[in-house]
């Protein structure tokens, strides 16, 4: 994290992390073929808990599920603060908006030329109220943070929702 927050992520390399963490560059590419696969572990991680969750008609509540999405970046705050910020990088602001986006998309009828429109605005307002949650040093509990969230979520998809079969302007 340190050094992702002095040099920005694009510009750590691998032996600088290993250099960092007291552990041999063997061990780490045993483990990982190289930084972003490190970080995708991280993020794949807690994207699988969701998404098992959704899939599980057991499962906990929605409004659960999200609040327990943002205990995990609250738990690696530092990561995706670092991640995110503008030291961050690019290429994993777009990746999570590309995995959340395939989340929300199995909840949304994705048929006509704006099929993928909704599930790229929640994904993108997900992504910001994180970054937002987390520059912020996170002033509101993951609980009120997935509720907000949620409300907005539910808004735009209620009306992509409504798209199917209405008229279209113009």
């Amino acid at each position: 994290m340190e050094l992702i927050e002095e040099r920005g992520f694009d510009r750590v390399t691998v032996g600088q992390i290993t250099e960092r963490a007291m552990v041999s560059r063997a061990a780490f590419y045993r483990n990982y073929r190289d930084k972003y696969h490190l970080v995708e572990e991280i993020f794949d991680e807690a994207m699988d808990v969701l998404r098992g969750s959704v899939a599980d008609p057991d499962a906990k509540p929605a409004l659960e599920l999200w609040a327990s999405f943002f205990d995990h970046v609250a738990h690696y705050h530092r990561l995706y603060g670092a991640l995110l910020s503008h030291r961050g990088s690019q290429w994993f602001a777009v990746r999570m908006r590309t995995s959340l986006s395939a989340m929300v998309a199995e909840h949304i009828p994705s048929s006509g030329p704006t099929g993928g429109l909704a599930p790229s605005l929640v994904a993108a307002m997900f992504v910001q109220a994180i970054t937002w949650w987390l520059d912020n040093g996170r002033p509101l509990s993951s609980q009120d943070m997935a509720v907000q969230t949620g409300r907005l979520a539910g808004a735009i998809i209620a009306e992509a929702n409504s798209w199917k079969g209405a008229p279209r302007p113009g």
